[in-house]
């Protein structure tokens, strides 16, 4: 049959992008490169899939860019040759062979021939080409050719004058081709590299983007991921052999340990930023550190004493070595987490501190005043900003952007201070009702926000307006605190009066789960960062809950960062206890 290949013969490598990885430009001629035939295909579709909407050339070709992308040539050949369907029609082979060869006029000849090119396409194209071509010469130290084709092909295409220019001074000083990025490349990646900016201007039809197949299985896994309402799962779990679908057994919901070595009621928990920690304060004027073990199973570490009232809240050092426990108008005391000594002690003479936290660079620490002041010191307890006036209420959070640059605060019953540190700029979220709590998402956009109405919103700070409300807890007398949790932070969990744990659907803003277990009001909760599936939550029962997957303790399931472990996005989120 005409246009086969014979079994003697290997099949053909075609090129491929990018086209330093393949060898097809070495045929010396165009009658060397063997076209795909058609194949008897009368009786295929023109369309595939259940719907008709998958049209199969296009389906085929995309098969066979991604074959010669991995580096299955003959396969791709194969196929080619198979379905009838060439990659490239015969001219554009032609036209990529011609660049690889370095003929430029030739490729400018053979590019007018393409179809579905525009005329801007076709006249950035040439500049791309003709540019190549007088950089070439002048490297061959034909400078009258070079100039001949600067004055007779370049300059009439009246695009990118100021690159004109600038190949002008090329042959006036070659220091200038240095300058430009296009002096001493290797000939045959300078000409990949060509082709590579040629696919930008070419539309898709014409030449099929790298990794095209990639890109629509990614996007596929997006659109299950993002409409699957339980998703709690790392993206190194998502399969290609099946529709993924997370139940609720994908949210911590049983309760896999109880920890009851306060003597009062605890009031606040807080996992460090790689979540091997988790410390909690209490009533009982005590905090606690709990080390998470590898089998997910907590045990006591240090029981930090010193307090002389209860201990409102906690707050982890960025690189989680040392832990801050503020006491209710009282000091704040800092302890070496490894040793679980204390530290240092900050209190400032004729006021007491309502709360606390971190410097971002973990190079100092700030406070909630009883003067309803804000103030920052370094770590050996020296003053450097505060700010008076209005800017915290007695019980108060207070929270700091991971750059550093913002101040949150609760500055009236009502109203939420976002103060720039830099710009000296205030703005105020107003709300509906009483505020009693806040907490910070990891990405510094959003804050939850929990009212006395028994509501919970969730604003943007971008926008300063609410973009989502949850309902559906108890609260009457006490602060109960809310917080964001899960893959990507897609949850929303939150202590209540009735003694249960609320869950929320972030985006939707529907209640997935009530977990019942306490005997009291929960007051706090706190989502492992490092781990998906654990949830602590804390309660006037004097016991805090350990909440996990109902099938398995999944210690193994740990989120990962870069640089080895999983931050709370730098995001730390200060607090203080009950009203």
């Amino acid at each position: 049959m005409g246009g086969s290949i014979e079994d003697s013969e290997p099949p053909l490598k075609r090129l491929k992008l990018p086209v330093g990885e393949s060898n097809s430009c070495a045929h010396d001629s165009l009658e060397d490169v063997v076209m795909a035939r058609p194949l008897d295909s009368e009786g295929d579709s023109e369309t595939i899939g259940s719907r008709g909407v998958i049209k199969r050339p296009e389906f085929i070709k995309i098969i066979t860019r991604a074959l010669y992308s991995l580096g299955y040539e003959k396969t791709g050949a194969l196929l080619e040759e198979e379905s009838g369907i060439p990659l490239y029609p015969s001219e554009f082979n032609l036209f990529m062979k011609q660049v690889m060869d370095g003929k430029w006029d030739d490729s400018v000849a053979t590019l007018h021939k393409i179809r579905h090119l525009d005329e801007t396409t076709v006249k950035s194209a040439c500049f791309i080409l003709l540019e190549q071509k007088f950089i070439d010469l002048l490297k061959m130290e034909k400078v009258n050719a070079a100039l001949d084709t600067l004055r007779n092909q370049i300059v009439p295409l009246r695009i990118n004058v100021s690159r004109v220019h600038d190949l002008a001074s090329c042959v006036v000083s070659p220091l200038w081709c240095a300058n430009l990025g296009v002096s001493g490349q290797n000939a045959l990646m300078s000409r990949s590299k060509i082709l590579d900016e040629l696919q930008k201007l070419f539309p898709a039809c014409v030449m099929i983007p790298e990794k095209r197949l990639e890109h629509l299985v990614e996007k596929a896994l997006d659109v299950q991921r993002d409409t699957c309402q339980f998703h709690n799962a790392l993206d190194s779990e998502l399969t290609l052999y099946s529709d993924h679908n997370c139940g609720r057994n994908h949210i911590p919901s049983k309760t896999l340990q109880v920890l009851q070595e306060h003597t009062d009621e605890v009031w606040f928990v807080q996992f460090s930023h790689h979540g091997k920690y988790l410390a909690s304060s209490s009533k009982d004027q005590t905090a606690i550190v709990w080390e998470v073990n590898d089998d997910g199973h907590l045990t006591l570490k240090h029981r930090l004493i010193g307090h002389q009232k209860p201990v409102l809240s906690v707050s982890w050092s960025p690189d989680d070595k040392q832990l801050l426990t503020c006491g209710e108008e009282e000091v704040i005391r800092c302890w070496d987490v490894i040793s679980g000594e204390c530290v240092r002690i900050y209190e400032k003479t004729g006021v007491d501190l309502i709360s606390c936290g971190w410097f971002p660079d973990g190079k100092g620490i700030f406070a909630g005043l009883t003067d309803k002041s804000i103030c920052l010191w370094d770590l050996e307890g020296k003053e450097l900003e505060c700010w008076k006036g209005q800017r915290t209420l007695k019980i108060s959070d207070i929270a700091i952007t991971s750059d550093g640059k913002r101040m949150i605060s609760i500055c009236r019953d009502s109203a939420i201070l976002l103060l720039d540190r830099e710009a000296k700029f205030e703005r105020v979220i107003e709300e509906e009702d009483v505020i009693t709590s806040f907490s910070l998402s990891k990405d510094n956009k959003f804050l939850l926000v929990n009212l006395i109405n028994q509501e919970i919103h969730l604003w943007s700070l971008e926008d300063l307006k609410v973009v989502s409300k949850f309902k559906g807890h108890k609260r009457a007398r006490f602060v109960i605190r809310s917080c964001f949790g899960g893959f990507e932070q897609t949850f929303i969990a939150s202590g209540s009066e009735d003694s249960q744990v609320y869950i929320w659907h972030r985006y939707s803003g529907e209640l997935l789960l009530s977990l019942p277990g306490h005997s009291g009001a929960v007051n706090c909760v706190s989502w492992n960062p490092g781990n998906l599936y654990m949830l602590a939550s804390a309660c006037d029962d004097r016991t805090i809950r350990i909440w996990g997957l109902k099938h398995h303790l999944n210690a193994k399931h740990k989120v990962q960062s870069q640089n080895g472990s999983q931050s709370n996005g730098n995001i730390y989120h200060h607090c203080n206890g009950t009203s």
